[in-house]
């Protein structure tokens, strides 16, 4: 693996455990307010954000290169209401995707195929993310100001379960 490459995901693993941070901030913000789907739901998405750290880690073990763990950055929330936590959400994860591109586009770059196939499984993931993400903000958005909607839906949340992600390592 290039050391360039290399660097790239060893900044990934800090990007992605720091999401693991900031939705966990979310979740607290969340909790305070009272609406312990919604945290709930970021909690998960705290989960997941770990096990991509890990799935990165452990590609980056199995090339051989070592693991540069760095300084993770406090999150902080400046949210004044569920739908403001719901567009910082979106706005990370807009993030991530780019960070994720920029990593494939030099894999692709560098003719480093084995990468570019282990980063296809979080480019779809991301897609995901984004698309979760904005289905969120489009029902609380349609909910606005109601409290007892916004009380429905975060029961629906409280109900996410937690999958751990289904990629291998090869």
């Amino acid at each position: 693996m290039k050391k360039n490459i290399a660097k790239m995901l060893n900044d990934q693993v800090n990007k992605e455990l720091f999401s693991a941070y900031l939705y966990l901030e979310f979740n607290n913000w969340l909790m305070d307010q009272g609406f312990t789907g919604f945290a709930h739901w970021y909690r998960i998405q705290a989960m997941e954000e770990r096990d991509h750290a890990m799935l990165i880690y452990d590609y980056l073990h199995h090339n051989n290169e070592t693991v540069d763990l760095q300084a993770i950055e406090q999150p902080n929330t400046e949210a004044q209401s569920v739908l403001d936590i719901l567009k910082a959400g979106l706005e990370h994860e807009e993030y991530i995707t780019a960070s994720i591109h920029d990593i494939y586009e030099v894999a692709l770059k560098e003719k480093d195929y084995r990468t570019k196939e282990f980063l296809d499984w979080f480019v779809k993931e991301q897609g995901e993310e984004e698309a979760n993400a904005n289905d969120l903000i489009d029902r609380a958005t349609i909910l606005g100001d109601d409290r007892k909607a916004l009380y429905i839906m975060n029961g629906e949340l409280a109900t996410r379960a937690y999958a751990p992600p289904s990629l291998t390592i090869t």
